[in-house]
């Protein structure tokens, strides 16, 4: 007798189990910070969603000076954005803003940034009350220490010189674009023969 007629021959009063249907084991809602990301994935995320806090961040002291930068950053390059030595292609005030206004505003202000291919802008938060005696009183200024963070399109940040609004505003180094990386690479490239490593 064959192998497959064997196998036949037992297998002949044998039923396919039925599939018992699946269940989701983690039943805890999505966050909503998931949802954004799920939204983005798929293309449909909305450009009214902004995925910065508008609540529970401290406020700042009036003088406290902001100062941040990703790894990667030459510090020969952050030491000049904190010396105001770059020139600032553009400016947000904030003065007078509530924290979900200015939410708005920087997330808006540093997309355009991205796309027009800036490269240094200024923000100006301002210094919370205009009580010296008060401290902590920043609120704005805790927000947008937090904010600039969170957005990775922003290299690096620090507080700005006096002439530019000292600790009320801050210098910020935006990501290069492609065009700039590319403009970049050209101008170091002009002139010289790309090395043929055979």
């Amino acid at each position: 007798m064959a192998d497959d007629e064997l196998f036949f021959e037992e297998m002949a009063g044998v039923k396919p189990l039925k599939p018992e249907p699946r269940e989701r084991l983690d039943k805890r809602p999505e966050s909503a910070n998931t949802e954004q990301r799920r939204l983005a994935a798929s293309g449909v995320l909305d450009k009214t969603m902004n995925p910065l806090a508008d609540q529970g961040i401290e406020p700042l002291d009036a003088w406290y000076v902001l100062d941040f930068k990703r790894p990667g950053i030459q510090n020969g390059v952050y030491k000049k954005l904190r010396m105001g030595k770059y020139d600032i292609e553009a400016r947000l005030d904030l003065h007078r803003m509530t924290v979900k206004q200015a939410r708005d505003e920087v997330l808006g202000f540093v997309k355009d940034a991205m796309q027009l291919g800036l490269r240094t802008v200024l923000i100006m938060h301002g210094k919370g009350q205009r009580k010296a005696e008060v401290e902590r009183t920043a609120v704005l200024k805790g927000y947008v220490n937090q904010w600039l963070q969170d957005l990775d399109d922003v290299q690096a940040f620090h507080s700005a010189q006096p002439v530019h609004g000292g600790t009320g505003a801050v210098y910020l180094l935006m990501k290069k674009s492609a065009d700039k990386k590319r403009e970049n690479r050209e101008k170091f490239m002009k002139g010289r023969v790309p090395y043929d490593n055979r």
